[in-house]
């Protein structure tokens, strides 16, 4: 009786109605939404279209709500455009209830990956705090889909990930090759005409995946009723023929830091791998100390006094290879940018690297409304958005695309939003200003150099 739902809105949804649902026994209260929601309340002036309330006088029915949300079939994730938000964000979610701190900045980054490639994907996960949100033992927020399908997670240490996930993609790579080899062995029992399109599929898009996914279906009944070692064989692999996708998970503690020459070294191979590292400036977990990513003048852990040097360009170093993709986005500041960077990433087949803006806790904000500091530090130029797509530059394009502006507002006005910037200002106020205006200089260099690499000329000659 108090369920709520609109009209959808776009030719393909005619007919159908929407709804947003929140978990009333699992919300943390953070306000986010609210913060971000753009839709206004029509009926009451100053009132968006969802607001923060008392929990117990709405627990009762908006549980009701939930369990009948939960029984609405899902969408046909084959008939949405993923690489939209609005078509990424009518898939189902297989990353929820984490645990993570209320308003955390790297969760949605996570469900965002689930939500886009979750029933394939296989995710090594660095130790840290996607470690920890990650595998809650004993549950997990990592789900399954009706078909039983999910991510495949597991953790590493802090040092090594990189190579974990490594090992996940030469694995998988050697399985696909026994699984071809065995289908062309069985060619003949099999059927030349499934063998040549398991074989030749191409698995670009959720339309074509999802055909593949009924072809090993089919092969799978075919093999149940033979009784032969290699059909065995081909069973057990049979699932590979569906394309996976493999992603080397952690923060910038890990990245930049303890575990950057294993990171360096996956790069460097030039396997199809996808990294996505949540930069939150600082090590997170273990309380707050400086990484290589923690910016100038911010206080941390062991930069008592404000950080002396310039944060490590992370995303510059990998472009050096020249076949890395590599992006950096803010998810707050830019959300279709996001999108567009995760699909492309995955989609490319080579290494690619995603350095994701994460706002934490340790920054001293107010998480509820920390999409907005997202923004300024795009807007001040701490934080530029781009995309580095090999492939252009095989059409003859510059590979490079800034997806932001100049700087339109100073650092100090991002900066001194946040404790681990002001603090430093009240007790230090000297070195504070000189650190401040020497920032200042690091985020304008920054941004003429990439302005510069995003104008060259990549048209081929042959000079």
């Amino acid at each position: 009786e108090t369920w709520k739902s609109v009209d959808a809105k776009g030719r393909e949804f005619k007919g159908l109605k929407f709804s947003i649902q929140v978990a009333p026994e699992d919300c943390t209260g953070c306000s986010a939404c609210v913060y971000v929601c753009p839709a206004r309340n029509k009926q009451e002036e100053g009132r968006k279209a969802i607001n923060m309330a008392p929990q117990p006088p709405l627990r009762y029915q908006e549980k009701e709500n939930w369990e009948f949300f939960l029984d609405i079939p899902d969408y046909d994730r084959s008939m949405l455009k993923v690489n939209t938000v609005k078509g990424s964000q009518l898939l189902l979610p297989l990353f929820e209830f984490s645990g993570a701190c209320a308003g955390c900045g790297e969760t949605p980054y996570v469900k965002l990956l689930s939500q886009l490639f979750g029933s394939r994907t296989l995710i090594a996960n660095a130790t840290g705090c996607s470690s920890i949100f990650g595998g809650n033992l004993p549950t997990t927020p990592y789900a399954q889909d009706p078909h039983g399908r999910g991510p495949a997670w597991s953790n590493s240490l802090f040092e090594d990930n990189a190579e974990f996930g490594f090992g996940f993609r030469l694995t998988l790579d050697k399985q696909l090759e026994y699984a071809n080899e065995l289908l062309v062995a069985q060619r003949n029992v099999i059927g030349s005409a499934l063998v040549d399109a398991l074989l030749n599929a191409e698995q670009t898009d959720e339309a074509l995946i999802a055909e593949q996914r009924e072809r090993v279906g089919e092969l799978k009944q075919r093999l149940a009723g033979m009784d032969t070692p290699a059909a065995t064989q081909l069973l057990s692999v049979a699932d590979v023929l569906v394309k996976r996708s493999v992603w080397i998970l952690g923060g910038d503690g890990w990245a930049y830091d303890i575990g950057y020459g294993g990171l360096d070294h996956v790069l460097a191979s030039g396997r199809n791998v996808n990294v996505l590292v949540m930069d939150t400036e600082v090590y997170s977990n273990t309380g707050g100390q400086m990484s290589k990513a923690t910016p100038r003048g911010a206080v941390a852990k062991f930069a008592a006094g404000g950080k002396p040097l310039a944060k490590k360009d992370l995303g510059m170093m990998a472009m050096t290879y020249g076949n890395v993709y590599v992006a950096q986005v803010a998810m707050g500041a830019r959300d279709a940018q996001t999108v567009k960077a995760f699909v492309e990433a995955e989609s490319y087949d080579g290494p690619s690297l995603i350095l994701a803006y994460s706002h934490c806790i340790a920054h001293g904000i107010d998480m509820g409304t920390a999409n907005g500091q997202q923004q300024a530090a795009v807007d001040s130029g701490h934080w530029p958005l781009y995309r580095y797509d090999p492939r252009r530059a095989e059409q003859g394009k510059n590979p490079l695309q800034l997806d932001s502006r100049a700087p339109k507002i100073s650092l100090k006005e991002y900066a001194y939003n946040e404790t681990r910037f002001k603090m430093l200002a009240q007790s230090k106020p000297e070195a504070a200003a000189q650190l401040l205006e020497l920032a200042q200089g690091d985020v304008l260099r920054r941004w003429r150099m990439y302005q510069h690499l995003a104008a060259m000329d990549y048209s081929l000659t042959t000079e």
